[in-house]
């Protein structure tokens, strides 16, 4: 869905954010044409500040396109709040539930309709010190293979100055840096048609992380290091008598 489409809780939200990160920001972007095109598009952007949803939203919009996140079933039952973001056209997504097939029904339906739908493929911010991205969930990747649709990564560097993560600081500094950057689509042919299997989501999984981290090294210079392995929660030991 492009912009000029868009009802008025979306244009309202624009009047209030955008005026603010005109301000605070001083915005780099970068191709942006990779984002104008017919039909829809997933755009996987690296996670690296809780402010970078709303730099990766400014960029999205800037480039002519409505951008369509992810959030927490949950917060859609939140009143008020849950009502502006479903008349925003944000996506509720169930994790890990008996109707997270609905999620995926959503997603599609976006897709088929012409949406930019934002995934975080990582799921959170990313836990690496130096703010290099994690490796990714599936969930990207099983869409792609389910819709067909183009991959496009968005890397970002500077949101981390509004808020770091690692400190908590919040830097309200005006005309703060920040740098977006779009690259082509990432090449998934080598899998298309595949059956979604855990190895073949990983591969393509790893594939979306890797092209996003070379992208963010483009911006950042040095060379990348390899994909940081979250963290595994360890399991609580049974109890047995």
């Amino acid at each position: 869905m492009t912009r000029h489409r868009l009802g008025f809780w979306p244009r309202f939200a624009v009047a209030l954010v955008k005026p603010v990160m005109l301000v605070w920001t001083r915005r780099t972007w970068h191709g942006v044409g990779q984002l104008r095109t017919d039909g829809g598009i997933i755009i996987v952007p690296n996670h690296l500040s809780h402010t970078d949803p709303l730099v990766c939203a400014h960029f999205i919009y800037d480039a002519g396109r409505w951008p369509q996140f992810l959030g927490k079933a949950s917060v859609f039952r939140i009143p008020v709040v849950g009502w502006i973001l479903h008349r925003c056209r944000q996506i509720p997504v169930e994790r890990e539930t008996a109707v997270a097939v609905e999620s995926l029904d959503r997603l599609v339906a976006a897709l088929d309709a012409g949406g930019a739908v934002v995934i975080y493929p990582e799921g959170t911010i990313t836990r690496e010190p130096q703010l290099w991205p994690m490796r990714g969930k599936t969930g990207a990747a099983r869409l792609a293979l389910a819709t067909g649709a183009p991959v496009v990564p968005v890397a970002m560097w500077g949101p981390e100055r509004l808020f770091d993560p690692r400190t908590s600081r919040v830097g309200l500094r005006p005309r703060t840096p920040v740098t977006v950057v779009a690259g082509p689509p990432v090449d998934l042919s080598r899998w298309a048609g595949a059956t979604p299997s855990r190895v073949v989501l990983e591969e393509m999984t790893d594939q979306i992380m890797l092209t996003l981290r070379d992208l963010l090294a483009g911006i950042r210079g040095g060379t990348p290091p390899p994909l940081w392995d979250r963290p595994v929660r360890p399991r609580t030991p049974e109890v047995t008598e």
